[in-house]
């Protein structure tokens, strides 16, 4: 439970950072403005998406040698997820975000989820090892 925990927390300080840092590329969420409260609850969102696509790796064996799949299903349920909120009209990119031709979803939260939770996995990993929590 501990482990689960510290990814969750993990997750959600670099989903925090990653939020930040790619909100200039919106142009709004449900027709208003982005909010630090918006962006919060966002990351809150994607650390337990994270969190989720993490449980098979950390209980079975089989998969931990195989942690880069964490990027393919991350990016699969990121594209889904912004498929959902583009034709919601949940969010909106402004003519700053990069958008990823044939799928047209924007590059930056296409990544968010494989990338995030990748690294999540990993430095918990290192977290672990040196803390030795």
């Amino acid at each position: 439970m501990k482990k689960i925990i510290n990814i969750f927390l993990l997750a959600f300080v670099l989903n925090i950072l990653w939020e930040n840092l790619h909100s200039f590329l919106y142009l709004n969420y449900k027709g208003g403005e982005i909010t630090e409260f918006i962006l919060i609850r966002a990351s809150l969102f994607d650390a337990l998406l994270i969190t989720l696509i993490l449980l098979p790796f950390i209980f079975f064996d089989i998969l931990k040698d195989k942690s880069w799949l964490i990027v393919v299903i991350g990016i699969v349920i990121a594209v889904l997820n912004e498929w959902y909120g583009l034709n919601t009209g949940r969010w909106m990119y402004n003519s700053f975000m990069p958008i990823l031709p044939i799928i047209n979803v924007g590059f930056t939260p296409t990544f968010q989820l494989g990338i995030l939770g990748y690294v999540s996995f990993k430095w918990n990993k290192i977290i672990e090892w040196f803390f030795g929590l």
